[in-house]
Parts: C-alpha cells; sequence; structure tokens
C-alpha cells in the first residue's frame, strides 16, 4: 500500500463504487485509495443471491450499521431503528433490490429550486441510462442498453404481485396499466416492479460487483474493515484522511490512527450517517454542535447532519391462500429449508432466492373527492408542492409476497404484505456526532417521522387504498390483525371479519372520525424507515443549510468532495438506489472534468 494516492475515497458504498470504478477505468495512472468501514461483499452467497437480503437481518453479520433515532411527538418518543449498508458496495450490497426511479420534477427541483446548475432530470436520466442494461424489452427510450447494471422483472414466483395489478388496473379507472413503471410518465399507474437483478444469471446488480470487482484495476486499491476518523487539512485543504482498524475499534480495543495522503482530491462517501460524522470530526460543522464534543472548528457549517430525509413506510399484513406463491419459507426458513432454493439458484440462477418478492407496484395521487377527506391539513402541500407537478406521485405501493414483521407470536404460515410509503415526507430529522474522539459512541439522531400533520393523513389514505386492493386479491384470506390498526370492535372497519376476497365491485369500507384516529395512532406506534436515509450534508446555496455546491465541493475549505446520497436536497419518489447511482455517475463526471480525465462521459 502507497502513502500517497491521487485520490480517496471515505467509504466504498454504492456511490463511491460506481465514482471510483469510472475514475479508475478512464484513466489507468490515477491512483485511487477506497477506504471501507465493513468487509468485501465479493462473490459471498448472502449478497449475491437477490433473495438473502430479509434473513441477513435475522442473523448476526457485519454487514450493517445500526442507527438508533428518538422519535419526537408524531411517534410518540419512540425509538427507531434504521439499518444502513456496510460493505463495499454499501446499501446495493443488502437492500431489497427494487428498480424505481424518481419523478422527473423531482431532480428538476434539484436544480430549480435549490440552485443546482446541472442536476435536472435533463442532465441525470441520460446518467441513468448509462448505467443499465435494460432486459425487458430492447427498444426503449426511457432505458439504456449498455451499462453495467442489469433490470428485470421476475420470470415466475410472482402471482401476488401480477395479482395486485390485476385488482389495481380494475379497481382504479383512473390509473390504467402500464408497461413500464419507471419510463418518467406522468400519472399513477399500476404494473409489475422491476428489479436489479440479472434475468440471466439470477444475480443481484450491485455496484460493488459491476464497477469494481468484475474489471481488473491495477490502479484502484480497496482497504476493508478500516474506518475512517476525519479528513487531515493543511490549512483549509484537504490532503488525506486518518482512518483505525474497525475491527480493532469494534471490539473496544485501541486501535493505531493512520493517516494516508491524497494529493490532488479526498470525496467523503460514506453515506447520511457517516459523512456528517466525519465532517463533524474534522471540524466542519455547526459551532454548538463541535463545541460540545470538544472539536476545533475549521468551517461554521451549520447544515451539515440536518436536513435528514427518509420515507415512511408501513407493511400492512395479510393471511394468504396455499396457492400463493409466497416468500415466507425462503426469508425465515432454516438452511435445510432454504437448500433446495439455493442448489436451483446455482444450477440456473431461478428460483425464490432469484426474486426479492416485491413484484407489483402502484403509484398514486389523491382524486379529488379525496383531497376533501385529507383537508386541511394535506391542502398547503398539494397546492405548492403536488398540483404543479403531475407527474409526482404522492405515494407508492407495493406487494412484498411475505409477512416481514418481527411480531414473534406470529406463526410460520403463507402471507402477503401491502407496502406503502409516502413520496415525498415534509418532516426531516438530524444526525450528529456525540464524541469528537470516539467514533463509535452512539450518534445524536433524529429522524423526525410524522412530525407534520400533512405527513399523518397521507398515510392515513395510503392505509385505506391499500386495504381496498387487498380484500379483493383472490389470494386474501383475511387480514393479519396484530398488524393492523385496533378499530372499535363495532365499527365497520374492524379487521379479522373476512376471510376470503371481496367482488371487485363490492363497495369500500366506511371508516368513521374515531377509525380515522385508530388509523393515525396504528401509524404513530408502527412507521418506520424505508432504509432510505439522504440529505444531511445536502447540496444547496450555503446561507440555505446547504453543505455542498454543484460541484459537490464542501464549502468553506478545498479539495474535499462528498459524493453520496447525503447530498440530495430534495426527497425523491423512489427507492433511493437509482439516486445514489445518479450521483455516483454524475460525480465521476464532475471530478473527470476538473482533473482532466478524458473518457468519462455523460450518455451511454
Amino acid at each position: 500500500m502507497a502513502d500517497t494516492y491521487d485520490i480517496i475515497f471515505a467509504g466504498g458504498g454504492a456511490a463511491a463504487c460506481v465514482t471510483a470504478g469510472r475514475l479508475a477505468e478512464a484513466d489507468p495512472s490515477l491512483k485511487i485509495l477506497v477506504v471501507e468501514a465493513g468487509p468485501h461483499s465479493r462473490e459471498i452467497d448472502y449478497h449475491i443471491q437477490p433473495g438473502r437480503y430479509f434473513s441477513n437481518l435475522l442473523v448476526p453479520r457485519e454487514i450493517f450499521s445500526f442507527h438508533f433515532g428518538k422519535g419526537g411527538k408524531g411517534t410518540g418518543g419512540r425509538m427507531h431503528f434504521v439499518p444502513a449498508g456496510r460493505a463495499v458496495g454499501g446499501g446495493s450490497a443488502i437492500n431489497f433490490g427494487m428498480y424505481m426511479r424518481p419523478a422527473p420534477s423531482d431532480y428538476d427541483d434539484w436544480e430549480t429550486i435549490h440552485g443546482n446548475k446541472g442536476w435536472s432530470s435533463k442532465e441525470l436520466i441520460p446518467l441513468l441510462k448509462k448505467a443499465e442494461t435494460y432486459q425487458p424489452v430492447s427498444n426503449s427510450p426511457s432505458h439504456g442498453y449498455s451499462g453495467p447494471l442489469k433490470v428485470s422483472f421476475a420470470p415466475a414466483n410472482y402471482n401476488i404481485g401480477e395479482e395486485m395489478i390485476n385488482v389495481g388496473t380494475a379497481i382504479e379507472k383512473d390509473h390504467p396499466g402500464t408497461t413500464d413503471l419507471n419510463d418518467f410518465t406522468e400519472g399513477s399507474l399500476n404494473n409489475n416492479v422491476l428489479r436489479f437483478i440479472d434475468i440471466k444469471t439470477g444475480r443481484r446488480s450491485d455496484t460493488a460487483h459491476h464497477y469494481i470487482y468484475n474489471a481488473d484495476h491495477k490502479n484502484l486499491t480497496i482497504l476493508t474493515r478500516q474506518k475512517v476518523t476525519r479528513v487531515i487539512f493543511e490549512g483549509k485543504k484537504a490532503v488525506g484522511v486518518e482512518y483505525i482498524d474497525d475491527t480493532v475499534g469494534r471490539s473496544k480495543g485501541v486501535p493505531e490512527k493512520v493517516v494516508v495522503k491524497a494529493s490532488r482530491l479526498v470525496v467523503l462517501s460514506a453515506g447520511a450517517f457517516g459523512t456528517p460524522s466525519i465532517l463533524e470530526r474534522s471540524g466542519i460543522g455547526a459551532a454548538s454542535i463541535l463545541k460540545k464534543n470538544g472539536v476545533e472548528q475549521l468551517v461554521d457549517l451549520p447544515g451539515v447532519g440536518e436536513n435528514y430525509m427518509d420515507h415512511n413506510m408501513l407493511f400492512t399484513p395479510y393471511h394468504a391462500s396455499e396457492d400463493a406463491e409466497t416468500m415466507d419459507l425462503t426469508f425465515r426458513g432454516s438452511a435445510e429449508e432454504t437448500e433446495p432454493f439455493a442448489q436451483q439458484w446455482f444450477k440456473d440462477g431461478k428460483g425464490f432466492l432469484a426474486n426479492n418478492g416485491v413484484d407489483g407496484g402502484i403509484k398514486l395521487r389523491p382524486s379529488a373527492a379525496e383531497l376533501k377527506t385529507m383537508s386541511p391539513a394535506f391542502d398547503e402541500r398539494w397546492k405548492s408542492y403536488y398540483a404543479p407537478r403531475p407527474d409526482k406521485p404522492v405515494i407508492l405501493m407495493a406487494t412484498m409476497a411475505a409477512y416481514v414483521g418481527m411480531n414473534p407470536e406470529v406463526p410460520r404460515a403463507k402471507y402477503f404484505s401491502i407496502a406503502y410509503f409516502s413520496a415525498h415526507p415534509i418532516s426531516t430529522g438530524h444526525v450528529h456526532i456525540t464524541s469528537g474522539t470516539d467514533i463509535y459512541s452512539p450518534l445524536d439522531f433524529g429522524p423526525g417521522f410524522l412530525e407534520n400533520p400533512a405527513d399523518v393523513v397521507i398515510l392515513r389514505w395510503a392505509y385505506k387504498r391499500a386495504r381496498e386492493v387487498a380484500r379483493r386479491m383472490k389470494y386474501f384470506r383475511g387480514e393479519l390483525v396484530v398488524g393492523h390498526p385496533q378499530f372499535s370492535k363495532n365499527s365497520p372497519a374492524v379487521s379479522g371479519n373476512e376471510t376470503g376476497p371481496v367482488p371487485l365491485n363490492a363497495p369500500y369500507i366506511q371508516y368513521t372520525e374515531e377509525d380515522d384516529k385508530a388509523i393515525d395512532e396504528y401509524h404513530k406506534q408502527t412507521v418506520e424507515t424505508t432504509w432510505h436515509s439522504i440529505g444531511t450534508c445536502a447540496m444547496k446555496p450555503r446561507e440555505k443549510g446547504g453543505v455542498v455546491d454543484s460541484k459537490l465541493n464542501v464549502y468553506g475549505v478545498t479539495n474535499l468532495k462528498i459524493a453520496d446520497c447525503s447530498i440530495t436536497p430534495g426527497n425523491v419518489a423512489a427507492n433511493t438506489y437509482s439516486t445514489a447511482v445518479a450521483i455516483g455517475e454524475k460525480a465521476a463526471v464532475i471530478i473527470a472534468e476538473e482533473l482532466g480525465i478524458k473518457g468519462v462521459t455523460t450518455r451511454p
């Protein structure tokens, strides 16, 4: 290992692998170092087999960082548990594998509202196309066909998702079906959900295997299980990083501090939790936070660690019929029970381990009648944000072919869930260090879920819509009562009375004001992360709480950039993996232009 590199990446997550891989390929003379706290993910079954993602949470593994945040009044002050990827490839190595692009106006807002020239959908959509090989059809102008990441529909074991689409298109007359939920067209649509999974091999399409491991980059060094503590500065110029052996540190040992130098650039890519923590330990952040933690201030940048965003997720569970193709055994079965699935995957890349169980999706905006039921809490948000931007969904809904709750009293059986999350929650939170020296000290983390009343009524509407779809599906055998609101026994909305599907034209359940309060309380007690932590080093003007400019430069210093989802200035109506890829590709373009590196293009 060298003492000095041209570029050092502090963190080896999804975006970092994209940027580092592109730069290493474009200029073989460039010396690049990636310092990652987690382990390698290369050719490890529980990374490359998509169907393993849920069971990974049920066994102790070092591939996650677990963050505990205290909720506010929106969730009754209860604690929230938020995992983040902790391996080469970051979240792309352990996530659900869902392929979901934002609405074009989400990216346009980054430019028009937040002042980031070059970050509109016009610039970012070509980068998304560059990154992918779209396998369902060969002639879609919205997709790419020569990129490293494979995108596909599930070839089998998806009848739960298929049935949701059948029901959705039947009862949502103003929301017709589509052949592509991600073609950037306006409207709320019903369709099967795409996955970052190669249809030919059944392998996960993560950034580590498809930008780093698949190429023999002699100029790219990856250090694993090494945790960056801070950035090293000469004056206000970033010249390197300090890191420690994470294996020693996590075992309560006293690790040696190691400094490695960067001659041209330091890039922070440690995610929405790690990146602001590194900045604050380096003396960049709000004066009050640094003073409280005994860190000498280098730059007063109060936006560091603020603007934490996520999506508000619920999985409402239902009993499923015996002919439903569910992932329950795949997710919760013993090694002996899941061995046939593994054998099939190794044989031909097929079967349940080649799936993620999320196969049907709907993007929804409320009707005029529904908007009246959401008034007055949602009025301003609708008028100022959604009404002028008809491509933005308010909620995203999808099937999950399993029970994914953690209630130990739920017996093993066949289940399905309807998952839903709000696309653009107003409520935001924060992430800050609690020690300037102990990098393992728990973070001061407040996710801020449901602090704004508009976020509450969105989920209330979503629950009702999801339940109406579920109870019409032919595989429906009743609600799993412990996973639903606790309605009054005399309410028409009480769950558990139905044991089979109702007709498509059956009347919708009528909810009373008391029922609405029960739904709100249910969300208050159960809403959780969607694993979409973003925004804590926002790309905004400095005077508006920004941390980086449109060229990803950290304000107040030189030779320091950020390239991960912490830069996201506004939320996106999608799973955040596509946005991480877009940020990684865009960062590669920006860095190549500034360093005079040829061959990093803006289009496929």
